[in-house]
């Protein structure tokens, strides 16, 4: 089993930074993928950014080149820094982690963080 413990949300003016963390406790699978999904209000849920365990990092389009998703030195860490944000990004932000053995796929959520951006 895994437990996410997110912080750093909070509000932000449009132009502003946040940067969340996520630590992870438990099991973490060699092979795996630690990420961040947004929800906003009305919305799905939707991937904002993910890093895999061998480096690879995707980001969804409209934060590519604002956000920077990273992972801590311990490898059970992730960060989202957040710059230029808009106020479109405002949502509910859960961390994720998918711990992967051959075909199979665990996965594990945060409580999420709100991130609130005014214009």
């Amino acid at each position: 089993q895994v437990q996410l413990a997110e912080s750093g949300g909070g509000l932000a003016h449009a132009g502003g930074s946040l940067r969340l963390s996520c630590v992870a406790s438990g099991i973490i699978f060699s092979t795996n993928a630690m990420g961040w999904y947004r929800q906003a209000p009305g919305k799905q849920r939707e991937l904002v950014a993910v890093v895999i365990s061998g480096g690879s990092a995707n980001y969804t389009d409209s934060v590519k080149g604002r956000f920077t998703i990273s992972r801590g030195n311990a490898k059970n860490t992730v960060y989202l820094q957040m710059n230029s944000l808009k106020p479109e990004d405002t949502a509910v932000y859960y961390c994720h982690v998918r711990n992967m053995v051959g075909p199979l796929r665990y996965d594990y959520w945060g409580q999420g963080t709100q991130v609130t951006v005014s214009s």
